[in-house]
């Protein structure tokens, strides 16, 4: 790729720029209204109406547009054969007509323009579905379940295209509004209050709508493979070489193919993730907007605690004092004081590093931490030196050791329990709570399946079987009351299934 000097974008930034961009602002509104071709008198009438340009002069126009056909921003066309007068023939009389650059420049603009300095964006369900359904589509074509024609290829790929490019667009533009300080600072303020439980659902209910369909998505992804849409993008390359006059270079026919290919491994790696980049910017989504919740759960609950700390109390206290005042027994007095003030030696430190990014895993797991007490004086200063760079290679290399070793215990506890490739709830009488995890996971996957199958961590297709009744999950650190569910492991390749 040659990446050249934009010539076009000059206008924007030289001396007469109100001048220039005046001038093409009125060519692209004329564009819009499929007018292409623009005598200089026209021009002449727009600009002179315009109040800082009253002083504004035919010469000083004719100028101008020479050279914004100079920079490439218009093109120039003569017209010999309306000519009126020997003056006009001998000025050469010129129609202007836009380039693309400046159309493409000008519409930029003009969108900026219109849009708020915040960012804006919205978590829409209804896109989600709607690629959803056009990747079924591109399925059924694909494996000729509905064979489509070269147009009709043409247009399922721009939809594509359209609706994941607005997707994109709007949810990392959403997700920056509600981080953003303007947002931050609205939710310090009282009237925040009347909003917050419409926030909190709006966020819930795209939540519960994603996970379902961004399941669904994955399952239609994983069926297509780029090497599977040659054909199909054969079709889209031939519909798109109609339209063009020019003939086309057999040579660079692959050039084509390599943007289809990448805007389909974009649009992979955005609901699947990749190898290289690990989690999935669907995935991500789904995480900042939890994340977006708990912050305005967090706020609301520190608003609460403010409005508690002005409220007067006395009442509570004179009956917290009638009920001790009321207790014969010491035992049962030292019970009353600890249940409202709680235990008074006990200390809590906040330790600054977090010891794994496991939320499942207890407290009790954990090693002991130490903490340093630094000296509170204004003389106390940290002593520093330098320190060498420290090869952590060794380190990753354990920790990729024991999340490997983790996952196949945690496949070989899967396998205790399976029976003729089939795992049945009701007839286990304990599992490890990892194994429940597993077993939850599985269950909440399948139920954005229609056909409730899923792939596994450990690279097998799993389908679950729903049963009438319900089951109690024993386990050492508690019992679960869920639904009887059985899990059906299915061969690599898996059975059939509509």
């Amino acid at each position: 790729m040659q990446l050249r000097k934009v010539r076009e974008a000059a206008y924007l930034t030289a001396e007469n720029h109100t001048r220039y961009r005046m001038i093409l602002r009125y060519f692209f509104i004329q564009h819009e209204r499929m007018r292409d071709f623009i005598f200089p008198e026209e021009i002449y009438n727009y600009m002179k109406d315009q109040k800082e340009f009253e002083d504004y002069e035919e010469d000083s126009l004719h100028l101008d547009l020479d050279q914004l056909v100079k920079w490439g921003n218009l093109f120039a066309r003569q017209e010999m054969g309306s000519s009126k007068t020997i003056e006009e023939y001998k000025k050469k009389r010129f129609r202007y007509q836009p380039t693309p650059y400046t159309i493409e420049f000008e519409r930029m603009l003009t969108e900026m323009e219109n849009k708020e300095e915040s960012f804006g964006g919205a978590l829409e369900r209804s896109q989600f579905e709607r690629l959803y359904h056009l990747l079924q589509d591109l399925e059924d074509a694909v494996f000729q379940k509905k064979p489509i024609k070269n147009e009709e290829a043409n247009q399922l790929w721009e939809d594509l295209q359209t609706y994941f490019r607005q997707i994109v667009q709007n949810t990392s533009d959403y997700i920056a509004y509600i981080n953003s300080e303007e947002v931050e600072e609205r939710m310090k303020t009282e009237a925040f209050l009347m909003y917050k439980d419409q926030f909190t659902q709006y966020l819930r209910e795209f939540i519960r709508a994603m996970q379902s369909t961004s399941e669904q998505i994955k399952s239609v992804l994983s069926e297509l493979p780029v090497e599977k849409l040659y054909d199909f993008f054969d079709q889209v390359w031939k519909h798109k070489a109609q339209s063009r006059l020019e003939e086309v270079d057999v040579t660079q026919e692959t050039k084509p193919f390599e943007d289809y290919t990448g805007k389909w491994q974009a649009i992979q790696s955005w609901f699947r993730g990749s190898s290289e980049y690990g989690k999935s910017e669907s995935e991500m989504l789904l995480d900042r907007t939890s994340e977006a919740i708990r912050k305005i759960t967090q706020v609301v609950q520190r608003m609460g605690e403010r409005h508690q700390n002005f409220r007067s109390r006395r009442e509570e206290y004179l009956h917290l004092s009638n009920w001790f005042s009321g207790i014969e027994e010491i035992e049962e007095a030292h019970k009353l004081f600890a249940t409202a003030f709680g235990v008074p030696h006990t200390r809590h430190y906040l330790i600054d590093q977090n010891p794994t990014d496991d939320i499942y895993t207890e407290i009790w797991d954990f090693e002991p931490m130490i903490h340093v007490t630094k000296p509170m004086i204004r003389q106390y200063s940290e002593k520093t030196k330098a320190h060498a760079v420290i090869d952590r290679s060794e380190k990753r290399r354990e920790a990729k050791e024991y999340f490997l070793e983790q996952k196949q215990l945690e496949e070989k506890w899967v396998e205790k329990y399976m029976n003729n490739q089939l795992i049945e709830l009701d007839k286990i009488e304990s599992v490890e709570p990892k194994v429940r995890q597993i077993f939850l996971s599985w269950i909440g996957k399948a139920m954005g399946q229609k056909d409730q199958i899923i792939q596994s961590d450990f690279g097998v297709r799993v389908k679950v079987n729903w049963k009438k009744n319900r089951v109690i999950l024993r386990s050492k650190d508690g019992d679960l009351d869920m639904p009887n569910v059985s899990f059906e492991l299915l061969e690599e390749g898996g059975m059939n299934h509509d």
